[in-house]
């Protein structure tokens, strides 16, 4: 190559801060991990799943051209020009839903969008007609006013802590550039074309576009671990045009032209006019609010968002509401029971006007149907409106006298039971990381349940299975394996170091070295293979975007060295840079400072390239110490032996693929690294295209794609890395587990295939004994060939149906699909196929996946079948996927918190999902399924028991129940039991859960919760309704007892029924749960002495009455066993003949077989998959 040194100093002087911002984000990392990141809005236009390419809807705002439609003008510390034509938001924000004046109407509001409060509503309003009056007025409102009243509580006290959040936020105080100086000035009143100074460790206020820094290169150094959880610190940059300005001395005038306001928090595009000239911005020159200042001393910006413009505020919309599956199907049999309220209803009335046609001509004198009024001189109708209008206001009143027929306090009891389970399962120290400090989090408390119902799993491989925590390994260089073949043995640990101003400075992190190439990087700097070593880690040293920081220890001579950097994969690979030698200590905008092998050496940065999703690469133009310009770029094996020239080396072109494959076997991320040298010439031809390109005002982006493009190629091969992402703790264990139970375990990974399938044998994911089909096609034909084809041996190999196919065994099929297949499939009509095809598979491995492609598949199965899906990732590439899922699980890792905000529930460990779902997912699924069932029984029971009395007076819809105990039965005589029992009971213990996963499939059969339950809890409710309502009747048929003692032994009744009834089926005693259900029958009795003894009240001392007989008791206590005997003789038969999983192991568990005997072998019923919709 043509080298031109003389050239290459005023080279170095005038191009020392030249970046290309071609990317959406910098993220530089292994080729096997290539993430397209973009959490931009979509816009109006659908999202074609599986679509691919620079036009794709999946391209935030910053790859796209501003227009004057779609971009706002900020002016220079000229806040009032700035707004003079549009009000921007100010920088005041408001997370709070309420305020004092809007609370009341608009909490109303939402709590009215559940139709049963309508309904109950209405029930209150027809009450207070004088004509339908059954119930006191008061009475009547009380059960649909204590739960508007609870859960406007539970609303108030967090909107008031929001509220409080906002005003300390608000009430910050900012320097702000007024009047030639910076002064304090509240958060809250920052306008947009302000300008702010931060001082270092300071919080930013608001989105600014930053002007100048300390720093006389312009570099800021941020730490954005409020905005998205990462704790590396991130690299912005001023621009010269306006670094060397003071704006307390120079008068700084000039416009920002910018995008208007969107979520995507790694894409910026604009463009700055000042002193008469154009230049561009981008992402790498915005700092964000929230974010902090770190080892800056200060910067100073231009507010250019503020408030809830900001892309803070705009991605804080939380996670999306999703609603329980269990939820949604009691509105089913919700709506079975309004059918049979209704027609309840008409039969009452039907038989009122039979009754009053039958009796037209005694209604003169019959009491409760006086026809006409005699207590005046003049005679007129009273009380009776004609037998027509009367069967109307009998169907009115039924409706009333019925009303808990739906159940109202179910739903809080619901909503009181997740809270419950929410907080046992927060504070299970078994779901405690470690490593991050961190708990479960429940972030949606109405998807309990669902999580004992989960068919498939959808998962990230990098910083899911994986730690996300990379360590070198081996390194091909110029067709040589280092590191591969040796063992531990041979290996040593690095502990270089170099002397600096005095000190000694050490990297933090230590790294395991091959010993041969460490003494070939240290003694052999002028043999053709030292030189090759030489230029490999000074690539691996100089092409990233790390940040070296200096850390003090307890030694004041010795300091750590700490890389920080946005990929773990660049850490990694400059700390193995270190280890052997070439230790990266200073790095500014211009230049970076290597130490190798102890001498320091000074490398001006003429041009960057940052990594991004097209190129799958990203480079670096370096001014050397001997005078010459070299391009070093590294990236992904797929697009770099593109751009390598194979003339030059094809042997070491070669041996470095086939070590590639070897290393990807091995599961590790692979990177391959290349350099050329550049000419004066096509440096100068570099840098004014690439000017051009930037400040270009159509086409910009792909443009700068182009320009780096042009420098990236005819490369000389330097070699490869091996970089190694261990799997967590627990991996292979958890997804055995899940196996076992059932679960379909889908891996949705950007990894090349060959280090997926590495992963999927250390997972335990795939097994020898599993037949592997593999998908990989490069057009749809082909594509659809190949799926049928696979379709046809599936079914050769599986006799049976697909619904048949069980989790695991010897004929388990592997079925491995790459991303480029996937845009075929999930574009077209080959979608049905490919869901047959999985439906004989128990294992999916999709490699090379984009975001939305991985939404897309998990969107696949849920419109193909009834299954429940969950997803669990930890980067912003998972955020579709987790969203589209019916159970959402973000991972709290290495990669931000994007997953997290995004998901349901989060965690720090992959292996915790086998006791959330194993463990809680089951006892959830199992309690709330019980208490939707029971509730619908203890209120129908009641609604019964008032039917049968309506037969016996006439149809005229009197109740023996007072008022007052028709509206407490449902908030104080029954409701704490079914609370209690729903967050505490446990069917199964922890232990016999995690040993057989079989018990998971329950939950996914339905079997707690299904219509057959549904009817025949119904019957039983009938059965027993007869018995609590003729048992007194018959007793005290030729008695005087009044009506007030009769319904008072009905009110005792019924309430001891239920409480008994609930008694047998509690699994697990606790001193709670005796005395929620004994102590509410007590509660019971008190509270209708208490009535009795209220002398303005009907059926004062009627209980004192009635109890004092023996006859009294015996009724109790004859309905008791009377009602519930056939229930305990049809339970106990089919224990006994037909036992349950899960009753086989609880009898396990009475004995301790399960326990004691580790030789126990428990016979589950087959796992079988539901057929599909």
């Amino acid at each position: 190559m043509e080298n031109n040194s003389p050239v290459t100093d005023s080279i170095m002087m005038n191009s020392s801060s030249i970046r290309s911002m071609s990317s959406n984000r910098s993220r530089a990392s292994g080729g096997g991990s290539v993430r397209e990141v973009n959490l931009g809005e979509f816009g109006s236009k659908p999202v074609r799943y599986g679509s691919q390419g620079p036009d794709s809807e999946g391209y935030g705002t910053s790859q796209k051209e501003i227009s004057d439609e779609d971009s706002r003008v900020v002016y220079l510390s000229d806040p009032e020009r700035t707004n003079e034509k549009f009000e921007f938001s100010g920088n005041s924000i408001r997370t709070a839903k309420y305020s004092i004046v809007t609370f009341l109407p608009r909490n109303l509001f939402e709590q009215f969008h559940r139709v049963a409060y309508i309904y109950f509503l209405v029930i209150a309003i027809l009450n207070q007609l004088p004509m339908l009056a059954v119930f006191g007025r008061g009475a009547s409102i009380l059960p649909l006013a204590f739960v508007l009243l609870v859960t406007a509580v539970k609303d108030a006290y967090e909107d008031y802590r929001r509220h409080r959040s906002d005003r300390i936020e608000n009430n910050r105080l900012a320097l702000v550039l007024l009047d030639g100086q910076f002064q304090e000035k509240k958060w809250k009143e920052i306008k947009v074309g302000e300008i702010i100074k931060i001082s270092s460790s300071g919080t930013i206020p608001c989105d600014m576009v930053l002007l100048s820094t300390s720093d006389p290169t312009g570099v800021a150094y941020i730490q954005t671990i409020n905005l998205d959880g990462e704790s590396n610190l991130k690299t912005r940059y001023a621009k010269q045009e306006t670094q060397m300005k003071m704006p307390e001395k120079d008068s700084i005038s000039g416009m920002i032209k910018c995008e208007k306001p969107n979520r995507n928090i790694y894409g910026f595009h604009a463009n700055m006019e000042i002193d008469g000239k154009r230049v561009s911005l981008g992402p790498s020159n915005i700092i964000l609010r929230g974010c902090e200042l770190k080892n800056t001393s200060w910067a100073i910006g231009v507010a250019v968002y503020a408030g809830r413009e900001t892309k803070a505020m705009l991605n804080n919309s939380g996670a999306p509401s999703k609603r329980s599956r269990l939820e949604t199907r009691m509105n089913r049999e919700i709506i079975i029971l309004s059918f049979f309220l209704v027609a309840l209803c008409t039969l009452v009335s039907i038989c009122a006007g039979v009754w009053l046609r039958h009796h037209k001509d005694e209604l003169n004198t019959i009491p409760f149907y006086r026809k006409l009024d005699f207590s005046e001189g003049e005679i007129e109708d009273y009380n009776y409106y004609g037998w027509g209008l009367e069967m109307v206001f009998t169907f009115l009143m039924s409706v009333i006298v019925y009303q808990i027929m739906i159940p109202i306090s179910l739903y809080i009891s619901m909503e009181l039971v997740r809270v419950g389970q929410a907080y046992f399962m927060i504070q299970d120290n078994r779901m405690y990381d470690e490593t991050s400090k961190s708990r479960f989090q429940c972030r949606a408390l109405n998807i309990n349940e669902d999580l004992g119902q989960i068919k498939y799993v959808f998962s990230d491989k990098t910083g899911t299975l994986t730690e996300n925590k990379m360590e070198f390994q081996c390194a091909s260089i110029w067709g040589v394996d280092y590191g591969s073949g040796k063992s531990d043995p041979q290996e040593e640990v690095a502990g270089c170091s170099v002397q600096v101003d005095g000190q000694v400075l050490r990297p933090k992190m230590k790294v395991k070295v091959d010993p041969v190439l460490l003494n070939i990087s240290k003694n052999g700097k002028h043999s053709d293979e030292g030189k090759h070593v030489h230029d490999f880690f000074l690539a691996l040293a100089a092409c990233n975007t790390i940040v070296p920081l200096a850390v003090e220890t307890s030694d004041p001579a010795m300091k750590l060295v700490d890389y920080q950097g946005e990929s773990p994969d660049e850490q990694a690979l400059v700390y193995a840079a270190a280890a052997y030698g070439f230790m990266l200590i200073e790095r500014t905008s211009g230049h970076i400072v290597i130490d190798v092998q102890g001498e320091r050496q000074r490398f001006n940065v003429l041009g960057l390239h940052e990594f991004d999703s097209d190129r799958k690469r990203m480079s670096v133009i370096l001014g050397c110490p001997d005078n010459t310009v070299k391009v070093f770029v590294k990236g992904a094996d797929t697009t770099m032996f593109g751009i390598i020239d194979k003339s030059l080396s094809l042997n070491v072109v070669r041996a470095t693929e086939l070590h590639l494959h070897s290393y990807s076997s091995m599961g590790l991320r692979t990177l391959v690294v290349g350099m050329r040298e550049m000419s004066a010439s096509e440096f100068e031809e570099w840098q004014s295209s690439y000017e051009a390109a930037n400040t270009a005002v159509i086409g910009r982006a792909a443009l700068l794609r182009k320009v780096a493009g042009n420098v990236e190629k005819n490369l000389t091969i330097l070699g490869a890395s091996g970089i190694e992402d261990k799997l967590q703790e627990g991996v292979p264990e958890a997804i055995e587990s899940l196996r076992v139970a059932g679960i379909k375990v889908w891996v949705l990974t950007g990894d090349k295939q060959e280090t997926a399938i590495s992963i999927g044998y250390s997972s335990k994911l795939l097994t020898n004994s599993m037949t592997q089909i593999v998908i990989n096609n490069k057009s749809k034909e082909s594509c659809k060939r190949s799926l049928e084809a696979a379709l046809t041996r599936c079914k050769s190999l599986t006799p049976h149906n697909a619904e048949e196919n069980i989790g695991a065994g010897a004929s388990a099929i592997a079925l491995i699909i790459d991303g480029t297949s996937l845009v075929y499939v999930l574009d077209g009509e080959l979608e049905e196929l490919l869901f047959q095809l999985a439906s004989y598979c128990s294992v999916v491995l999709c490699c090379r996946v984009a975001p939305l492609q991985k939404a897309g598949i998990v969107s696949l199965i849920k419109n193909n079948t009834d299954d429940m899906t969950l997803a669990i990732g930890d980067g912003a590439n998972d955020v579709s996927m987790i969203q589209m899922a019916d159970v959402g699980i973000g991972i709290s890792g290495q990669e931000g918190r994007q997953a997290v905000m995004a998901s349901d529930f989060a965690m720090g460990q992959f292996r915790f999902l086998v006791p959330l779902l194993l463990v809680h997912g089951h006892w959830n699924y199992q309690r709330m399924g019980y208490m939707i069932l029971y509730n619908l029984y203890r209120n129908a029971i009641l609604v019964f028991v008032l039917f049968w009395y309506a037969l016996f007076t006439a149809f005229t819809l009197t109740t023996a129940l007072t008022d007052w105990s028709s509206m407490l039965y449902s908030i104080i005589y029954t409701s704490v039991p079914t609370i209690v029992v729903g967050i505490l009971d446990k069917d199964l213990s922890r232990v016999t859960l995690m040993k057989y996963p079989q018990l998971y499939g329950p939950g996914q059969r339905q079997e707690s919760y299904n219509k057959k339950l549904f009817w025949v809890t119904m019957i039983d409710t009938l059965w027993q309704s007869i018995v609590a309502f003729f048992v007194p009747v018959l007793a005290y048929w030729e008695s005087e007892i009044d009506i007030s003692s009769i319904g008072d032994l009905w009110t005792l009744a019924v309430v001891i029924l239920v409480n008994v009834h609930l008694a047998m089926d509690v699994i697990r005693w606790s001193w709670i749960t005796h005395a929620a259900i004994w102590g509410s029958i007590v509660a019971t009795f008190i509270c209708v002495i208490a009535i009795d003894s209220l002398t303005f009240l009907p059926g004062y001392w009627a209980i004192f009455h009635a109890a004092g007989e023996a006859k009294f008791w015996f009724c109790l206590l004859s309905i008791t066993i009377a009602a519930l005997a056939p229930r305990f003789v049809v339970k106990a038969f089919i224990q006994h003949a037909r036992p349950s999983d899960i009753q086989i192991a609880r009898e396990g568990e009475k004995f301790r077989n399960l326990r004691d005997s580790q030789t126990a072998e428990v016979e589950m019923n087959p796992i079988v998959d539901p057929p599909r919709r």
